[in-house]
């Protein structure tokens, strides 16, 4: 007899995962679908199956061997337990043989434990704190996990998979622009899935100790330079002017003495003249 419950020529058969599972004792897992098989043999239809577990009915199909002209009836019902589901569910497989004295038979039910597996804790460490580096400088990024050989670990930036060989440490040295980004780690468990961490983001910051500090004390200089040539220069054109209009004042005032002193040295020549015609009057007086 096939592995399940019995209940005369009926039997109810569990398969988890495409293999038939023969212990009553199934567990099964989040998300993994199961799959119900009731079957018997009636001696003719048409017979009716029906599930007991939220008593819905279900489709039979009926085949009749060729050679020895028995029939088989039998119904499947895939299952997949839900987070947040009945952890103990009870299945049931009920026949009725579709005659008015016969009653239904019920096959014996079928208890499952559903395993609802804990997530796993999968933390990223980023080191420096907060994923800030100079240019050049070194990240190292680590996937915490439970101690467990299985694990594989893998990593996502901006999204996409990295093609990188698993591994908990990401080193990321001589850090350039295009390793800025958003970062992540996956942690793949055989009964677990995929679990990924939360991200975290690297990017290259400005700080005074690095290499940008002394180009900004460069232009402080380069600055100031430049604003004393700009004084010195002013300087120098005030300077200039100054003495272009020291000497044109200098012009016009020697221009202007020197008509005064041509009209003294005429005034000083009359009165010369003037002074002499007397005398020679007087001389030409007292001769013979």
């Amino acid at each position: 007899m096939a592995a399940g419950a019995a209940a005369g020529a009926w039997v109810l058969v569990f398969s988890l995962w495409g293999a038939v599972v023969g212990d009553r004792n199934v567990t099964a897992r989040i998300g993994k679908p199961l799959v119900l098989n009731c079957r018997g043999a009636p001696k003719k239809p048409p017979q009716q199956l029906e599930w007991k577990l939220v008593r819905v009915s279900v489709q039979e199909e009926t085949r009749r061997h060729p050679e020895t002209g028995l029939f088989t009836l039998q119904s499947e019902l895939m299952v997949t337990p839900a987070r947040g589901g009945a952890l103990h569910p009870t299945f049931s497989c009920s026949f009725s043989p579709g005659l008015p004295r016969r009653r239904a038979l019920h096959t014996a039910p079928i208890q499952l434990s559903v395993w609802e597996p804990v997530p796993l804790e999968v933390q990223l460490v980023v080191e420096p704190e907060g994923g800030t580096v100079a240019p050049g400088g070194t990240v190292t990024l680590t996937c915490e996990t439970p101690a467990q050989s299985s694990l594989q670990i893998h990593w996502i930036k901006d999204g996409v998979p990295l093609p990188l060989t698993p591994n908990p440490v990401l080193l990321l040295s001589e850090v350039r622009p295009q390793d800025q980004g958003t970062y992540s780690c996956v942690a793949t468990h055989p009964s677990h899935g995929p679990q990924e961490s939360r991200a975290v983001s690297v990017h290259i910051i400005e700080t005074e100790e690095g290499p940008t500090a002394g180009s900004l004390e460069g232009q402080r200089l380069g600055t100031v330079a430049l604003a004393l040539g700009i004084l010195g220069g002013l300087g120098i054109a005030a300077l200039l002017i100054g003495a272009i209009i020291w000497q044109r004042q200098r012009r016009q005032g020697e221009e202007r003495k020197a008509p005064e002193n041509q009209e003294e040295e005429e005034e000083e020549r009359e009165e010369l003249n003037q002074s002499e015609e007397p005398e020679a009057a007087e001389g030409s007086a007292a001769g013979p």
